[in-house]
């Protein structure tokens, strides 16, 4: 049999020839393997330390703080939502191209800065039995052609080697979140999600997946119907913290 790993560099440069490697944000050529380019790197922002241990949301300078305003004194069911970037510049229009332009091939460079939410420290001891995405009500899902947080969910399963369980679905439409506070979201979403039929989460430690998380509501309700129904435990991870 020939010796495929012998000609995988002349592959790799035939693609590069007729598929050149380009920035997935601004079109520009890059190197093999790089999904940015310098100037588009520039523009994201990691979220790291210091920041909201339960939600993530991060601080400008360092300040003696566990809890942000939006989490202290109105805690949530999960036990914590570790999100990586912020959404701004490009991570925002990149996901805004994926979930409403229908461009799946950002599946592979967005799942993979997703999983670097498993290098976060809150997640050092976690051993999450389920990875599961936040589901679309079937209506949204048909204008959208995909729940982009199943594919995000998907891709971070595979990586990591956790299984991947659709275990939630979305019983009501809700008008869009965007323009409403932590309160009035979570008004909106009572009642809207549910566990599909036959399923058992009970002593399951669930990882629940989204896109963006704002005030929380969303994984919230999520988290609420996986511990009613008998899940352990329940943490989250966003690709965006917005």
């Amino acid at each position: 049999m020939p010796n495929l790993r012998a000609w995988t560099p002349w592959l790799e440069a035939l693609a590069d020839l007729f598929y050149p490697p380009h920035c997935v944000a601004c079109g520009r050529a890059v190197e093999r393997g790089a999904d940015l380019c310098a100037d588009c790197l520039e523009t994201v922002v990691r979220i790291k330390e210091p920041r909201c241990e339960l939600c993530s949301h991060p601080y400008d300078d360092l300040l003696d703080v566990v809890l942000c305003p939006n989490c202290r004194g109105h805690g949530f069911t999960f036990e914590c939502a570790v999100a990586v970037m912020r959404s701004t510049g490009v991570v925002r229009d990149l996901i805004h191209r994926f979930k409403y332009s229908r461009d799946e091939t950002l599946r592979r460079p967005l799942g993979n800065w997703l999983a670097e939410a498993f290098d976060d420290r809150r997640l050092a001891d976690a051993e999450p039995d389920w990875i599961v995405p936040v589901p679309l009500h079937p209506v949204r899902q048909r204008e959208r052609e995909y729940n982009q947080a199943a594919l995000l969910a998907e891709w971070v399963a595979r990586r990591s080697g956790i299984p991947y369980r659709n275990v939630l679905r979305r019983m009501r439409y809700t008008t869009t979140q965007t323009q409403f506070d932590r309160r009035h979201r979570m008004r909106n979403l009572r009642g809207a999600f549910a566990l599909r039929h036959n399923v058992s989460v009970i002593d399951k430690h669930i990882l629940l997946v989204d896109d963006v998380l704002t005030t929380g509501a969303t994984l919230d309700a999520c988290s609420s119907i996986l511990l009613e129904a008998g899940a352990s435990r329940v943490h989250a991870i966003t690709l965006a913290r917005g």
